[in-house]
């Protein structure tokens, strides 16, 4: 015999002949063909991840990342924006007059821990003194107190 690739066998003895069923009783596979009696199994009916009664293992787990679940209070947007958020009585407090705020001087003040989406102003509080005000987004209330206390507000690019 000549060697190549279109030549190779398994060796002797390696490979079985297949298992042939329902081909009578003789051939001890015949009739159930070798799935006993009754039940999905002998029927191959069993639906997909189904576990005998128990609750699979898809319903077991948790549902993530904005997907719909059995109570709809419970959605959880996965592009919604959090803003960090911060009031003018907060700002009152800690700058003077004239004094040019912006993300950056509140997160190393101390005033935001993260920016997450963005800085948004809020109008809660009174505003008394002139600020500079630079964020991502303001509240209509607290955009009209500071042009109304003679400060200026200027929106800032979204950060995502």
């Amino acid at each position: 015999m000549s060697e190549g690739l279109h030549n190779l066998k398994p060796a002797e003895g390696s490979t079985h002949r297949p298992k042939r069923i329902g081909r009578g009783i003789g051939s001890g596979h015949g009739k159930t063909s070798g799935r006993g009696h009754k039940g999905d199994k002998s029927r191959g009916q069993t639906r997909q991840g189904f576990e005998g009664g128990q609750t699979p293992l898809h319903q077991r787990l948790p549902l993530y990342r904005g997907t719909r679940h059995r109570n709809p209070s419970q959605f959880k947007s996965v592009t919604k924006k959090v803003y960090a958020l911060v009031n003018l009585n907060k700002l009152e407090e800690a700058f003077e007059s004239g004094a040019e705020i912006s993300p950056e001087i509140l997160l190393a003040s101390g005033f935001v821990r993260d920016l997450f989406a963005g800085l948004k102003i809020l109008g809660d509080g009174e505003l008394t003194v002139k600020l500079n005000v630079k964020a991502h987004k303001f509240s209509a209330s607290a955009k009209a107190k500071i042009e109304a206390a003679g400060g200026t507000t200027e929106v800032l690019a979204s950060r995502r």
